[in-house]
């Protein structure tokens, strides 16, 4: 069974979100093992400078690093990354079971993710050309999840 990790920076604030997110966590756990690592956001003024969202960046990079699983198949999500099906991102999923048996996928603060995380990772997943704020992104990452491992063991879930 693949084993996922997903690494957050940030807490989750809105009741609703929190409850989407336990929802998926609890369908999911009947295709893989899954652990969610939620990490402290770094506090930044109202208008930020460039430089202290790099060091923001910086200090959570070393936490997000310092989280991940050693031997698993590292994914950052970020807007530049590659795109993938649902159908594309199951066989992606079925390939690191295979290969590494775990995965950790990383969900920035809502600056990104540092630049040294990206390089870090083994891939840079985007799941659209639309920005979405990190909390919600979340949901969307658990439930594409859930939709990838369902078509792999042939659910009906995914339509």
């Amino acid at each position: 069974m693949l084993n996922l990790t997903v690494i957050t920076v940030g807490t989750l604030k809105e009741s609703y979100l929190r409850e989407a997110c336990a929802e998926y966590e609890k369908r999911l756990n009947g295709f893989c093992r899954l652990e969610m690592i939620q990490l402290k956001e770094t506090k930044l003024p109202e208008s930020p400078t460039e430089a202290q969202i790099s060091a923001a960046l910086s200090a959570e990079g070393k936490q997000i690093l310092a989280a991940m699983p050693s031997r698993a198949f590292r994914i950052a999500l970020c807007v530049e990354g590659k795109q993938l099906s649902s159908e594309e991102l199951a066989q992606k999923l079925e390939q690191i079971s295979a290969s590494h048996g775990s995965a950790a996928l990383v969900i920035g603060s809502s600056h990104g993710i540092a630049p040294e995380v990206k390089a870090a990772c083994d891939l840079r997943l985007s799941v659209s050309k639309l920005t979405f704020p990190h909390q919600l992104m979340r949901v969307l990452l658990l439930e594409t999840l859930y939709r990838s491992l369902g078509i792999t063991k042939g659910t009906k879930y995914h339509k």
